[in-house]
């Protein structure tokens, strides 16, 4: 008996040691970090000074304007999940107090049942805001968010539907996997027990259908409702529908880390390290790697860079990087340090009291579309600063 208990504490001390080892800090970045968090900070104070009470905040306008939107908006929860963040960081309670209000324009979305975002725009907030602080009331939120979510979920496709506008029959897009942390994390608060399987089988469908043999991904996938077949595979946002949109390999790259986080199933895993493959190893990432809008985008090298794919993929990479042997886990530590480094440089790092407020510069929300070109992105914020706080706090 004494033997079958010492062999897996062994295998876990190993497996600690092999971690601390694979988050080996860069002295210099981890400087760099406080720097920018220091700087961060300063800039959202600035942003709580300047943003009206009832909206938050998006992107900048054509007109180099602050662009702000109301509570149904996709982006609404990034905001307050970064003044959470920064609340963590600096322990000032102005933090806390411009989350909470903002946090009290948004939480009547917990009962919006027309979009598949609400992981974004309720777990972001909320879900910091619980781990924070434990209160009770923002669990309750989270779990009446999770019930509306699951109810765009349809069984014979075996996926959370994305979109209702457009001539879609049932579309589904990458970004879904982001918000599938929301029903993981209501089942094991004691929601129900389906929020969790719909997560995995939505997971499950999402590798059978999304990505190609080179483990890119497609951003859209139209399935008939009735039948469950894929109708069409396509993008909206991407160059072409054979193209890789790289946020949307960063979206990929990053949910299926988390989904191994959340359920320890291997394929998730091996799905987040091939994704991860495909990104690191791409012919056409820059040398800084902040991607290229699309890493098919026709105009490379002279195409636009899109600093929220870098700053989703630097976060996901830190953590995947806890989950691999040795070696691989080295290898995606360091792109993801190389990648922080980059984005804490004047290149792409703002002036204090400019770009809106924002902290990153040089985001590309959809260039098909002539929308949010080469501007700041709340998210791209968002994700920016976690990935800043995970590197502190895993940095050996």
């Amino acid at each position: 008996m004494k033997r079958k208990l010492i062999i897996p504490l062994l295998l876990s001390v190993l497996c600690m040691q092999s971690y601390a080892q694979q988050g080996k800090a860069n002295k210099e970045l981890l400087k760099k970090a406080d720097e920018t968090l220091q700087f961060a900070a300063r800039q959202y104070k600035l942003m709580a000074q300047h943003l009206p009470d009832s909206v938050l905040p998006k992107t900048t306008s054509k007109t180099g304007t602050l662009e702000t939107s109301n509570s149904r908006w996709w982006c609404s929860g990034f905001y307050p999940g970064t003044e959470w963040y920064l609340y963590e960081y600096t322990k000032d309670p102005a933090f806390k107090a411009e989350a909470l209000k903002r946090m009290a324009i948004i939480e009547k979305e917990k009962n919006n049942k027309g979009t598949h975002d609400l992981g974004f725009m309720m777990y972001c907030p909320f879900g910091n805001a619980y781990r924070i602080t434990k209160d009770p009331a923002y669990k309750a939120v989270l779990l009446t968010s999770a019930a509306s979510l699951s109810t765009r979920f349809n069984p014979t496709v075996g996926c959370i539907k994305s979109w209702d506008h457009g001539t879609w029959k049932f579309p589904v897009i990458i970004d879904n996997m982001m918000n599938l942390e929301l029903l993981t994390w209501a089942t094991k608060a004691g929601g129900d027990k389906k929020f969790a399987e719909i997560a995995k089988t939505h997971a499950n469908t999402t590798i059978k259908n999304h990505f190609r043999p080179d483990y890119s991904s497609y951003h859209v996938i139209d399935y008939d409702p009735a039948t469950g077949a894929v109708v069409q595979k396509k993008t909206h946002q991407g160059y072409a529908d054979s193209s890789a949109w790289s946020r949307g390999q960063a979206w990929g790259l990053y949910g299926y880390t988390m989904m191994y986080r959340e359920t320890k199933d291997k394929k998730y895993l091996e799905q987040a390290k091939h994704i991860a493959e495909y990104i690191l190893n791409n012919p056409n990432m820059p040398a800084d790697l902040v991607p290229y809008w699309d890493y098919n985008a026709p105009n490379i090298p002279n195409a636009l860079r899109d600093v929220s794919a870098a700053a989703v993929a630097a976060s996901a990479l830190l953590e995947l990087s806890k989950y691999t042997d040795k070696a691989t886990g080295n290898r995606y530590w360091g792109s993801a340090e190389k990648m922080l480094t980059s984005l804490c440089s004047p290149a792409y790092l703002a002036q204090e009291g400019e770009n809106n407020d924002f902290i990153l510069m040089h985001s590309v929300g959809s260039l098909p579309h002539n929308s949010e070109v080469d501007v700041p992105l709340t998210y791209a914020d968002y994700y920016f600063v976690e990935a800043l706080l995970r590197y502190k706090q895993w940095a050996k």
